[in-house]
């Protein structure tokens, strides 16, 4: 089932676009990154979503991924939506589409719409269901770009890891995009079920070839030196989430002072093609 804030379907979205030309034109001859440089400094944002800047890196990520006007994006999983206060504003001001991969059509489909339902700021957000038993989430090879943000450790966990990638694979055009920011376990082994939530870059590169992907290009854009990635409570002791117990309720006597100091966690930044 799809669909969207202003209740349009996903598949069949093209015609859609197809008044937009003006706008990828416009946002083609050079406008673009003042643009989005504009959208992520913008006081819009949530003031904890832009403290986060400096461990997430938005504006060089996403130019290493590739991020242009006029794009088909669909955001995985996009909890918090931090990315959405980026991608779904620049979808929406270069002719653009942002959709939401959201693992519940219900309660979460509502929060969602709710928290984004700002047509003028935000644009007609879509919403399309991903998760271990999702059908296809747009037509076949109509996507330009899909971002995976955090995400595929619960992948992992949930054991739909290689049903994601088919999914993802399926839905880029050729030459598309998989954009990938994930808890980076090198140089630690990759654990059974990534209940850490760190994740080893050979385990996402393997599950994307298996798919069909190509890995294009790897960067340390969000690499954080400074975390050895062994934590008492995973990557969950770390901030934002500053876990104190393996409950997930706060205990007042753990000291958050070492993890605290080192920030979010180590992260890699890759990005895969589908070949043309």
């Amino acid at each position: 089932m799809t669909g969207s804030c202003g209740r349009r379907s996903v598949l069949g979205w093209a015609a859609l676009a197809a008044g937009a030309p003006s706008l990828v034109a416009r946002a083609a001859s050079g406008g673009d990154a003042l643009m989005l440089r504009g959208i992520i400094a913008s006081p819009s944002r949530p003031a904890a979503d832009r403290a986060r800047d400096r461990w997430r890196h938005p504006y060089a990520s996403l130019r290493f991924w590739g991020l242009r006007p006029g794009m088909t994006i669909i955001d995985l999983q996009p909890g918090s939506g931090y990315w959405t206060r980026i991608l779904a504003p620049y979808a929406a001001r270069t002719g653009g589409t942002y959709i939401a991969g959201l693992g519940d059509m219900g309660a979460a489909r509502t929060r969602f719409d709710g928290l984004f339902s700002d047509v003028a700021h935000y644009g007609h957000i879509r919403d399309v269901s991903f998760g271990p038993n999702s059908g296809p989430l747009a037509d076949p090879g109509s996507v330009d770009l899909i971002l995976t943000a955090r995400e595929i450790h619960n992948w992992i966990g949930g054991g739909y890891l290689d049903h994601a990638m088919g999914v993802v694979d399926a839905a880029l055009k050729p030459g598309g995009i998989l954009a990938v920011e994930e808890h980076r376990a090198d140089p630690v082994p990759q654990e059974a079920g990534a209940a850490s939530g760190y994740v080893a870059v050979s385990t996402v590169v393997q599950a994307a070839t298996r798919a069909g992907l190509q890995l294009d290009a790897s960067s340390e854009i969000n690499a954080n030196p400074r975390d050895d990635k062994k934590h008492p409570f995973g990557v969950w002791t770390l901030p934002p989430t500053r876990a104190s117990s393996a409950s997930g309720q706060p205990d007042p006597s753990f000291d958050h002072t070492t993890y605290d100091a080192i920030g979010e966690s180590d992260r890699m930044t890759l990005r895969f093609r589908k070949p043309a």
